[in-house]
């Protein structure tokens, strides 16, 4: 009887932090499009609610009400599921993430090797929808997609670990309790090379700008997604932003002490969000600032500068903690 209400109170908690990534993701949306139209001069969307706040809402209702379109010769099948199983692993990203010391759905010892192994699945969804779309864009967007996402997990891996090694632990929570004296954005050469590798590595497997090759709409329209409408639509943009939040919230865990910052301990949530939403903001800028590149040059910037760089660079903070420890440092 004893696991009854640990269970019904993971089962809450699970609940509580889908509902709160659902609504945040959501107006993250409106986020990035006010300030990509301040970068541009522009107002942005405005018009419904107070300057504009109902937007996603009423975004939410237009897709809901569009009419779900299934081409003649696709996989209905694979076409119909292929969104959910997209949006599946952006979700359970979360799952792992401490907001706050014991807050969380579960705080696992091997975190960060679970929230990397199942953001990776992604991918597999994505290539659901390219190729059971039976469209020669959305499969050649999807094959790109594989390419370039595999490319750049290998230094995004990399990335991730230089934190790990610094705080010793693969638990989440340990790490950010780890920087309670010392952010490790802020540990010397090793703590900023290792943040710019994670920025670039999330960037460009985030396919963002200048790394959207998958779908650069001068050549695959949509890319991918280019024959899905109506809620599928909605499901695959809400996993992408969902994905994207997932690695700012990572990397604000990583590197920028997590829910460490002045007050009383309850306002520790609210600085995770905001540092989160400070490497979303960073994401966005960057998008809204470059032009894009070609695929070759996506993939020598991988496998010529950003991995070798990372594994240097994990090898470094190995050696250089090593030294530490032997020195009583």
């Amino acid at each position: 009887m004893t696991g009854w209400p640990d269970a019904a109170l993971g089962a809450v908690a699970g609940v509580s932090v889908l509902l709160g990534v659902i609504g945040l993701v959501t107006y993250v949306t409106l986020l990035e499009r006010k300030f990509a139209a301040r970068m541009q001069s522009r107002i942005g969307p405005y018009r419904v609610g107070p300057h504009g706040l109902l937007q996603p809402i009423a975004d939410a209702v237009k897709l809901m009400m569009k009419e779900d379109v299934v081409p003649r010769n696709a996989d209905r099948r694979v076409f119909s599921i292929a969104p959910v199983v997209f949006l599946i692993p952006c979700i359970l990203i979360f799952a792992t993430i401490p907001f706050a010391p014991g807050l969380g759905v579960a705080d696992l010892n091997i975190g960060i090797l679970f929230f990397l192994a199942v953001s990776s699945m992604e991918v597999v969804g994505l290539f659901m929808a390219g190729w059971s779309s039976n469209n020669k864009y959305a499969l050649l967007s999807a094959m790109r997609a594989v390419n370039q996402i595999i490319s750049y997990d290998l230094p995004f891996l990399m990335a991730a670990l230089v934190p790990v090694i610094l705080a010793g632990s693969l638990k989440l929570g340990e790490i950010a309790a780890a920087q309670d004296a010392l952010w490790f954005i802020a540990y010397p050469v090793l703590g900023q090379l290792g943040f710019i590798a994670y920025i670039i590595a999330s960037v460009a497997a985030e396919n963002r700008v200048p790394f959207d090759i998958l779908e650069a709409e001068s050549e695959l329209v949509a890319g991918f997604r280019v024959e899905y409408s109506g809620m599928k639509f909605a499901l695959i943009q809400l996993g992408e932003y969902a994905h994207v939040l997932g690695t700012s919230f990572l990397g604000a865990l990583l590197f920028l002490g997590a829910w460490a910052g002045p007050g009383p301990e309850w306002l520790g949530p609210v600085w995770f969000i905001l540092k989160a939403l400070l490497i979303f903001l960073l994401i966005t800028w960057i998008r809204w600032s470059f032009i894009r590149i070609r695929v070759d040059q996506i993939l020598q910037i991988s496998w010529k500068l950003l991995w070798p760089v990372s594994l240097v660079l994990v090898i470094a903070t190995a050696i250089t903690v090593v030294i530490r420890s032997s020195t009583g440092g």
